[in-house]
């Protein structure tokens, strides 16, 4: 359970961070598109490679805030505001995802797709802070230790659940435009619903 919790969260973590429309996982879309699913996929191997190095910095960046206690009770605050938030604008304000293709970000490098990944991956920060509020939360759950199995299976995980979703933008890009209604439509409540959960379990630890 030491390895399959971190895992699994981190897994979960990743699917609820990558599910909404964003620039690395429309421009996988759009390069499977335009220029067929097996270059794609080398842009979602580079992109996977920089989230792999992102997310074990964040753990990093984790432990040792996890030393300083007046540390870790300040970004459990400031955690369970940011899920609460998140949860309520993803009932109340979002909009319903457009996948339009005049959305979609053109991709002109001529290098390989592998380090346009790479790099469209490495200018997006939102990894680290996230994964830090992920592994301190998760820590103060007592579902995570800063132990060298447990971090490499909560980075496993992150990286899985970010393949997953990279996958099913490339591959059933043009299908869920047509035939996942249902769960396009309820995106912004399943996120909402997953967040808000996240800041009650936040906020259960608060109080305890």
């Amino acid at each position: 359970m030491r390895i399959f919790l971190p895992f699994f969260f981190g897994y979960l973590a990743a699917v609820v961070g990558v599910i909404p429309p964003g620039l690395i996982n429309m421009t996988a879309a759009k390069v499977s598109l335009m220029e067929g699913k097996k270059r794609a996929m080398f842009f979602v191997l580079g992109a996977l490679l920089m989230i792999f190095f992102q997310t074990y910095i964040s753990v990093i960046f984790a432990q040792y805030i996890n030393l300083h206690n007046e540390v870790v009770i300040l970004l459990r605050e400031i955690g369970f505001f940011v899920f609460l938030v998140l949860s309520i604008y993803f009932f109340k304000f979002a909009k319903k995802p457009s996948f339009s293709a005049e959305d979609h970000v053109a991709v002109k490098s001529k290098m390989s797709r592998f380090f346009v990944g790479m790099f469209i991956s490495a200018i997006n920060f939102f990894p680290i802070p996230y994964y830090v509020l992920i592994s301190i939360s998760m820590a103060s759950c007592r579902i995570f230790t800063f132990e060298t199995l447990p971090e490499l299976a909560l980075v496993t995980g992150a990286v899985f659940g970010s393949s997953t979703i990279f996958y099913l933008y490339v591959i059933f890009f043009n299908k869920l435009k047509s035939k996942t209604d249902f769960f396009i439509n309820n995106m912004n409540k399943i996120i909402g619903t997953i967040t808000g959960i996240v800041a009650l379990l936040t906020l259960f630890n608060l109080v305890k």
